[in-house]
């Protein structure tokens, strides 16, 4: 009962630390990139500012995720968006947990849902079938933040 306590205690302190949507909070980041790596790769890239790739294998089709905790939506400098998406970051949209484990699970319907319009569109076919499996990749994508 007292590992539990302590537990319990540890997790309401350190809850202030994941509020701002820079960590997981129930995602397995090794799990997740296990997931990124088989499902991810094909169109996404992790690179850092110098254009190091730190994961995946520079692909195009989809915006870069280094940083991507935090971040504006649709805000990555020279990629071109679809516009609903675009249109969740002008409105103040942020990549937290919560808005990527939704869009990444169904992207037309939650831009449709967060935008209240049912004409928005999402250019990312692929969805993630397990809503565990977007919290790992969450919290993969989460690991590679600048300091």
């Amino acid at each position: 009962m007292k590992k539990f306590t302590i537990a319990a205690a540890f997790a309401v302190l350190a809850a202030p630390a994941f509020a701002d949507g820079h960590a997981s909070t129930q995602g397995d980041a090794a799990a997740g990139e296990e997931q990124f790596n088989r499902q991810c790769v094909a169109c996404h890239v992790v690179a850092d500012a110098s254009g190091e790739v730190l994961a995946g294998r520079n692909a195009k089709t989809g915006p870069n995720l280094y940083n991507i905790a935090g971040r504006t939506i649709g805000s990555v400098e020279g990629f071109r968006y679809g516009d609903s998406i675009v249109e969740v970051g002008e409105a103040g949209g942020v990549w937290t947990e919560e808005t990527f484990v939704g869009y990444v699970q169904n992207p037309t319907d939650w831009l449709r849902e967060t935008l209240d319009n049912r004409r928005a569109r999402g250019k990312m076919a692929y969805q993630v079938r397990e809503e565990s499996q977007a919290y790992d990749l969450y919290a993969f994508l989460s690991t590679f933040a600048e300091e």
